[in-house]
């Protein structure tokens, strides 16, 4: 069902959020202990808060447009009595949260009802949710393989149908590497766009409050919820102007990626190839500021408790320590420019599409993966077509292909500033179309259903 379907049979009278959501806890219940996307759920809250739903109706009250629905959120947004973990251990000696994030109450306040929260990279520093602490997050289409981070929890728990809502963060592509992998709807709004308060932080320069969802249609509604903007996803007769991105959007990639760009491609017509000018450096730029920032962050913790880290992400802060100022201050002069290149694309299209991932999920522990003949480092590079387009803080969505057979591929859907309304208006142009769509669950995986 849809957020929009829940809500309305909810606020109808045809069925009870308490239901609802013991339907949600039941296969969260019989699925979580394959995929582990949870880290806590809140059974207690979650029964509570469904009551005040159920009562609102028998008061004839409008409990909001997210009547009833369950949603959850990666484990870095506070919740109140919970202690904010941000996968790591070195926080979970620290006091609970005494109060919610913003956006847990903007969505609450809409009438959905959060039940957990969720697995992800530790300190969101990384691209698969292969936890040390906490153990992977398993893809829901295969659970050999990655569901694809840092909020691998929140795109496989709306592929599994655990909840059809999810929220995540997105620095360098963390909600767009998980939706890709696990074939969801997922957006990563303008910078600044969603209130992060509440947020534990990564890079203060580069993130954002991501969402996931099963269909554009649920994804624009839940961003309107939380933006407060009333964007839809209906389509017009004909699409927004786009273009395809070329040049390092069109280096060699894992099979099918090419494919599902030229499927989105011929359906728009062929349109333009262009090219966002120097995106290799923007990627490295955005490497840079990460690791400085990152690594100014945590400077306390690594000096007290370094051995409490997962030994990759320790790596990777002590690095950052280590880049000299002139280099992050080259890095923002860089951005300035770059974010003009982007510009001035965006006075001659809408829209620009480009492949979401280099590959489709690897297998949990697959430290490479051959790409044109060469053998790539997975973690490292998952998110080769996302930084450049959340470095300078583009809004995106990405959105499942169809056809990608055995494990979901997805694309970009990049807008320029503020116009979430035009990425959000071209995927349910193409979901129309039928050449995106949310990828269905392989049978007979009933746990799953």
């Amino acid at each position: 069902m849809s957020l929009h379907a829940i809500a309305a049979s909810v606020r109808e009278g045809r069925a009870t959020a308490r239901a609802g959501i013991e339907a949600a806890l039941e296969r969260i219940a019989a699925a979580d202990g394959t995929l582990n996307c949870f880290t806590a759920v809140l059974v207690e809250r979650a029964l509570r808060r469904a009551d005040v739903v159920d009562a609102a109706v028998a008061a004839g009250k409008d409990p909001g447009p997210l009547a009833g629905v369950p949603f959850a959120v990666k484990n870095l947004f506070d919740v109140a009595g919970v202690v904010t973990l941000a996968g790591s251990r070195i926080l979970a000696d620290r006091p609970p949260a005494i109060s919610d994030a913003p956006a847990i109450t903007a969505l609450e306040q809409a009438g959905a009802i959060l039940v957990g929260t969720l697995n992800m990279d530790e300190f969101a520093y990384g691209f698969s949710t292969e936890n040390e602490h906490y153990g992977p997050t398993r893809n829901p289409h295969d659970p050999a393989r990655i569901a694809g981070g840092s909020s691998g929890g929140s795109a496989a728990a709306v592929a599994a149908s655990l909840v059809p809502l999810t929220l995540g963060s997105d620095t360098n592509g963390s909600v767009r590497v998980p939706a890709a992998l696990c074939g969801v709807f997922g957006l990563k709004p303008t910078f600044g766009k969603l209130d992060r308060t509440g947020l534990f932080p990564f890079v203060d320069d580069l993130d954002h409050v991501g969402l996931f969802a099963r269909s554009n249609a649920d994804l624009a509604l839940a961003y309107s919820v939380l933006s407060g903007e009333g964007v839809t996803a209906d389509s017009e007769a004909t699409p927004p102007r786009a273009a395809i991105l070329g040049g390092w959007f069109a280096q060699p990639t894992g099979e099918g990626v090419a494919e599902a760009v030229s499927r989105v491609a011929a359906a728009l017509g062929n349109p333009d190839r262009v090219e966002l000018p120097a995106s290799d450096v923007a990627r490295s730029a955005a490497f840079c500021i990460t690791a400085a920032q990152a690594g100014g962050l945590h400077r306390e913790r690594l000096t007290q408790r370094p051995m409490d880290f997962d030994g990759a992400t320790r790596d990777r802060l002590l690095a950052g320590l280590l880049l000299p100022a002139a280099a992050t201050d080259r890095a923002q002069r860089f951005r300035h420019w770059y974010r003009e290149q982007a510009r001035a694309l965006f006075e001659h299209y809408d829209i620009l599409i480009a492949p979401a991932t280099i590959c489709s999920a690897p297998r949990i522990g697959e430290g490479s993966v051959m790409i044109g003949g060469r053998e790539v480092p997975v973690r490292a590079n998952l998110g080769l077509f996302t930084q450049p387009l959340s470095f300078i803080g583009l809004p995106v969505v990405c959105a499942p292909v169809a056809g990608c057979d055995p494990m979901p591929l997805g694309v970009q859907i990049v807008a320029a500033p503020g116009r979430e309304d035009l990425a959000l208006r071209m995927a349910g142009w193409l979901e129309r179309c039928g050449v995106i769509r949310s990828t269905p669950l392989p049978a007979p995986q009933g746990e799953y259903a």
